[in-house]
């Protein structure tokens, strides 16, 4: 058994962990180009790894384990590539069979990119680019001259970074010689569709859902069909909420099992009881600190910290139920993606949350979330929408839960034998106002309750709120009215006392009285009993507060209203 085999393999896509360095080799296979199903979307696949884990150099099927990588196809210059999608960068390069790649115009600008695993040099170009059925002109790239990557070893060509501007290398150092076109790919993309959505879409899907190579989906400006009720869902404000450089936002609380795993933050200025998480689909695993993995897994009978592999080791048929919640809503993670299987040692299996301290990005994030979590959501990344003067608005994400509970538990003791777990929940915290999911004309209150009104019932509100100065008015009127006619009461009632009894001028009648009642207003009625009927205190058009519930809101139905005209009472 190597277990330095999956150490190394979980290494080699992480962007942001320590450099290491392992020959790979990859299984022949013949591979079709995925082709594109529309415009605005693009098919991904994940190709088919092997490591080299003994020394006749055998080879081991890593797809078969874990997903450690997702890549799509882009034209570039005429000529399609396969990319890494990587939400944690901005930049896009590509390693061509020649140098200079065709179609392409050179600068005299070099760059030197470097990852936590590797590098890439090259010059800094310009060519169209062709991206899910979009084409971006003149898009500013590196045109990669010399590259050590392990990403080359799997028949992939580059990368292409889905994050910020802002974090783009690229940009930086053309704007550092006065030029502004070195925006990136995703930026220009929506700069050239103003009227679009300004969003991309992720479903990263594992091999155990069907076997093999398995297609994920990946959408600009829409959502897939599958997932379009994420468009529901609330929206989660990066942090900061303004002009961020990576795709970080605010962990409310993980939750493992019936109990709830206290996290902390060195971020500046980030709330107290939270963690500032970034979402990275070019990881394969999630890195957090110690504190919060040993709460996972310490408590798993028969896991143990392995010191070499930098990582804890749980058995395989231990079921591990795990959950991130974001604002107030909760997101499980499936137990295979938790604790995936060892790739020398099929019988060993490794924690997927990894007791790392995240050592980049000068402390603007706690965590690196990777696709095992990715692969339980659909995630949407919004840049925010353009302004009238061509600025985007704050950016969001919305995220679909993908994971039932108790469905996952019975895929996972299918794999790795034993006996599901039944009703699983998890409760969640309560959350402060500081919190990183918001949603217009929703509140919270108590543990993980959410009560949201619909735009017409919150607009109602508004409008009566606007008319709550009137009804105090009106209150006031009534209550002086009132307190008027009570005082000539008591006035008239203490003269007719306090005066002499006079003689009744007609002593007796010879005949008798009416026996009908007389109506409010002194009439004889018809022969009905008389009902009561309180005197209306009718409001003036001066004074109007629209009664509840017969009045309407004004321009539906028969109730619009012409210019400058009131409504009217309805009493």
């Amino acid at each position: 058994m190597r277990p330095y085999a999956l150490a190394l393999a979980v290494l080699l896509s992480g962007s942001l962990s320590d450099a290491a360095k392992i020959s790979f080799t990859q299984r022949k296979r013949p591979q079709v180009p995925a082709h594109q199903k529309r415009s605005g979307k693009a098919p991904f696949k994940r190709p088919v790894l092997a490591a080299t884990s003994s020394a006749d150099d055998s080879d081991v099927d890593l797809s078969s384990f874990h997903d450690l990588l997702y890549i799509a196809n882009l034209t570039i210059g005429g000529t399609e590539y396969p990319l890494q999608l990587d939400t944690g960068s901005s930049d896009l390069w590509v390693k061509g069979a020649s140098h200079p790649l065709p179609h392409s115009t050179q600068t005299s600008y070099t760059l030197n990119l470097t990852y936590g695993i590797g590098y890439t040099f090259g010059d800094i170009g310009y060519t169209d680019v062709e991206f899910a059925g979009i084409t971006v002109p003149n898009q500013a790239y590196i045109d990669a001259s010399d590259a050590s990557n392990p990403i080359l070893s799997y028949g992939v060509s580059g990368i292409v970074g889905l994050g910020f501007t802002k974090l783009s290398s690229i940009d930086h150092a053309l704007q550092g010689v006065g030029k502004t076109d070195g925006k990136s790919l995703l930026y220009n993309l929506f700069a050239d569709n103003p009227k679009e959505p300004n969003f991309i879409a992720f479903a990263l899907q594992r091999t155990t859902d069907g076997g093999g190579d398995v297609e994920g989906s990946f959408t600009i400006g829409e959502y897939d069909d599958d997932y379009k009720d994420v468009a529901n869902s609330p929206k989660i404000s990066t942090f900061p909420e303004s002009d961020p450089t990576r795709w970080t936002v605010l962990l409310d609380a993980l939750l493992v099992g019936q109990k709830s795993v206290p996290l902390s933050s060195v971020v500046a200025n980030a709330p107290s009881g939270k963690a500032v998480v970034m979402f990275d689909s070019g990881t394969s695993y999630t890195y957090a600190p110690k504190d919060v993995c040993d709460a996972l897994y310490s408590g798993v009978q028969g896991a143990s910290y392995n010191s070499d592999l930098g990582m804890w080791v749980v058995p395989c048929d231990a079921e591990v139920d795990i959950a991130l919640q974001l604002g107030t809503s909760v997101y499980p993670i499936h137990p295979l993606d938790v604790t995936p299987t060892n790739v020398a040692d099929p019988s060993m299996c490794v924690g997927s949350f990894v007791p790392q301290a995240v050592s980049v990005a000068n402390g603007q994030f706690d965590w690196l979330i990777g696709d095992n979590v990715m692969r339980s959501i659909y995630a949407v990344y919004d840049f925010g929408d353009f302004d009238s003067s061509g600025k985007m608005g704050n950016p969001y994400m919305q995220i679909l839960s993908l994971v039932d509970p108790n469905t996952a538990s019975q895929e996972f003791h299918k794999v790795r034998g034993g006996t599901p777990s039944g009703n699983i929940t998890y409760n969640a915290q309560n959350v402060s106002g500081s919190s990183s999911a918001s949603d217009s004309g929703s509140s919270s209150s108590g543990s993980g309750t959410s009560v949201q009104l619909s735009d017409e019932v919150t607009s109602t509100l508004n409008k009566l709120q606007g008319y709550f100065p009137a009804m105090l008015a009106v209150m006031a009127l009534n209550a002086v009215v009132l307190f008027v006619l009570a005082g000539a009461a008591i006035y008239w009632l203490c003269r007719r006392r306090g005066g002499k009894a006079r003689a009744r001028r007609n002593i007796g009648r010879a005949s008798p009285l009416p026996l009908e009642r007389t109506s409010s207003f002194g009439m004889p009625t018809s022969g009905e009993g008389h009902v009561y009927q309180p005197v209306s205190m009718a409001l003036t058009e001066d004074t109007f507060v629209p009664p509840t519930p017969a009045f309407s809101k004004p321009g539906f139905g028969d109730n619009s209203l012409r210019p400058g005209e009131r409504p009217k009472s309805v009493a």
